[in-house]
């Protein structure tokens, strides 16, 4: 019998130390008046100036409801939590439940205050076994200039991190950022989300559907998705790097750079732009798109210079007007009838002059050009000259195997209205060139060749083709029947006919 009296005890007992040791301490108070409820006797009523403990929390209330046997305590008006050395809340109503350690605060102005951050919620929960404070009936967290707000959220006192879902808004005095998922440490300032989300500053908007964004020095980690514009650039990619108070961009994967300006596009695979310098910097797979539209008549086909290079570098000026191009290593242009092919290239806007160096191919029409070093000056109705500078080679295809050609040291190609008019050969002048008949149905016939050198020659155009060849300085010409041409005067040395190297589609720039 007396076993069977001490089991329950004894079991209690047990019950009560496994327990731990905040959940053994009762709920200690004090109180200006106090009386035992009529209904329940283990609930003690509490009036002015309540104080109650528990395991180093503070609580304090006008009344307050406490259950000495379910360790609760439910108390009303100007509550005043004391969680720790940093960390309080106020509100209207509380419970607090001291087997779970948990407490639930409401009324239309709950606050916590946790250092400098404070959050305000209509109603909140603090757990401190895990230091959270959660809402989710709308929230408020303002930590120094920053303003966060959503409908749902978890605040950790010990890592000073807030989790916010829902309509969530982080703001201050320079910035606004909206997504549905964040997590803001109010220590490093730095905000992670997950979710589509929108950055809007005065100068530029970004998005991303991953990514970082430190609030303190305003530098954005876009992982997915990745978007940045401003008034003159719009940057898409997969992994973007931006600071926004330099407006310094790194992009990186499946790049797309607009220059809204001055209606220029890149593509690659990484890609770097600067306000302070006006730079943009493309590389790996780099395309440059140069679209030009005609003003006069928004109707004609668009008229597109591709360039490719192993890396391209554009600059503008403080006005964000294009002011230059270099692309190094690779190098080849395609527009319309003229391309290009060189080891690198350098473009001046301002007298729209392309240089071209190191074995250098012009392509125009059905000629071909090769010199060390090739220089073209454009205006508004196209070429206007072309500088062929040492061991100048100019070819033109005239039916499968025969070629009218032109070497020498230098040459200058003049243009009107974007057509040859003449072209002068200085300097060790060579030529074979074919000439032809017109039939009476307007055919043209091959009836000869003329071979010959000079000092210097000029050709003249008509209609894109040789008209009439000036030889000067001792001209040494000779004139042969197709049938009587030698072997040795079909060809000059060192002719190379690389149209198998010509782009011959825009994107055949990439074809080495």
């Amino acid at each position: 019998m007396k076993l069977n009296v001490l089991k329950p005890v004894i079991l209690l007992l047990l019950a009560v130390l496994s327990l731990p040791s905040w959940a053994q301490k009762l709920i200690t108070y004090e109180a200006g008046m106090g009386t035992r409820d009529p209904s329940d006797a283990d609930v003690w009523i509490l009036y002015q100036r309540v104080r109650a403990e528990h395991d180093g929390m503070v609580l304090h209330a006008d009344s307050a409801l406490l259950n000495t046997v379910l360790n609760d305590f439910t108390a009303f008006g100007h509550i005043k939590i004391e969680i720790s050395d940093t960390t309080t809340i106020y509100g209207d109503q509380l419970y607090y439940d001291g087997m779970s350690r948990v407490l639930d605060i409401w009324d239309d102005t709950v606050r916590l205050i946790d250092g400098k951050t404070l959050l305000k919620s209509d109603h909140l929960s603090y757990d401190r076994n895990s230091t959270i404070a959660f809402y989710d009936t709308w929230g408020i967290t303002t930590n120094e200039d920053k303003r966060l707000v959503s409908q749902k959220g978890y605040y950790n006192s010990d890592f000073k991190t807030i989790d916010i879902y829902d309509s969530v808004e982080l703001i201050d005095s320079n910035m606004r950022l909206i997504t549905d998922t964040l997590t803001y440490n109010t220590d490093t300032k730095i905000a992670h989300f997950w979710s589509p989300t929108h950055i809007y500053t005065d100068s530029t908007t970004m998005y991303s559907e991953h990514g970082t964004y430190n609030t303190d020095i305003r530098y954005a980690h876009s992982m997915k998705s990745s978007e940045v514009h401003n008034s003159e650039k719009h940057i898409t990619c997969d992994t973007l790097h931006y600071y926004e108070d330099i407006e310094y961009g790194r992009a990186i994967g499946n790049v797309v750079l607009r220059d809204t300006i001055n209606d220029i596009i890149s593509t690659s695979r990484y890609a770097e732009t600067r306000k302070s310098d006006h730079t943009s910097f493309v590389t790996d797979s780099a395309l440059v798109r140069f679209v030009n539209h005609d003003e006069d008549d928004p109707d004609a086909p668009v008229d597109t210079l591709y360039l490719h290079a192993d890396s391209i570098l554009v600059v503008s000026d403080s006005a964000r007007h294009l002011q230059s191009v270099s692309a190094y290593r690779h190098v080849k242009v395609f527009r319309g009838e003229a391309q290009a092919m060189s080891d690198s290239l350098f473009y001046s806007a301002p007298d729209s002059t392309m240089h071209l160096f190191y074995q250098p191919v012009v392509w125009y029409d059905h000629y071909q050009a090769l010199a060390d070093t090739i220089v073209v000056r454009h205006d508004t109705s196209g070429a206007r000259q072309a500088w062929l500078y040492n061991n100048i080679f100019c070819i033109e295809q005239v039916d499968p195997d025969k070629f009218n050609q032109v070497k020498g040291r230098n040459a200058i190609v003049y243009f009107t209205e974007g057509e040859p008019h003449y072209a002068d050969v200085l300097g060790n002048a060579e030529m074979v060139y074919y000439l032809t008949e017109e039939g009476t149905m307007g055919q043209k016939y091959l009836i000869g060749v003329n071979v010959g050198m000079g000092s210097d020659m000029r050709i003249y155009f008509v209609d894109r083709a040789p008209d009439r060849v000036v030889t000067q300085g001792n001209p040494d010409m000779n004139t042969y029947p197709l049938e009587q041409l030698p072997a040795d005067k079909r060809q000059l040395q060192n002719f190379r006919w690389i149209d198998d190297r010509r782009p011959h589609k825009p994107l055949d720039v990439f074809v080495w």
